[in-house]
């Protein structure tokens, strides 16, 4: 939307100019979840522990909880593989993925929550709130 000048200071939103250059230097991509987003690794290992480091590149909003099972544990050296090369095997009770959408506009509001604007529901031994003067 906003072009090259978007890039450089919306880092929300995609990689910064800076993870796009250590992408194109030094790693490579491994492939793409449904959501969009974008995994990469290193081609030589350079972390402290020998192993190859491991990126994503969020599509749209940079938010941990759209990464689905099977990326996490790759990004997390839990699978030596990516799902592109060796998925995981579903079983019949999983569901699909979601994201956590807890602080979003998509936010489950129970009946009577204040964020739908709507008013508690009275209880049959209902409270009476504390005031200073009544002490």
């Amino acid at each position: 939307m906003l072009g090259f000048i978007g890039k450089i200071f919306i880092w929300w939103s995609d990689a910064t100019p800076g993870a796009l250059w250590t992408i194109f230097k030094r790693g490579r991509k491994v492939g793409a979840d449904e959501f969009g987003n974008r995994y990469f690794e290193e081609k030589k290992a350079s972390g402290p522990d020998g192993r190859k480091r491991r990126w994503v590149v969020y599509k749209g909003y940079a938010d941990a909880s759209r990464v689905p099972v099977d990326w996490h544990g790759w990004l997390h050296h839990t699978f030596e593989f990516p799902p592109t090369e060796a998925p995981l095997p579903r079983q019949p009770w999983e569901k699909d993925h979601q994201p956590n959408l807890t602080g979003t506009l998509h936010a489950w509001r129970p009946a009577g929550s204040l964020a739908r604007g709507a008013r508690r529901q009275a209880a049959a031994a209902d409270y009476e709130s504390w005031t200073p003067e009544k002490g």
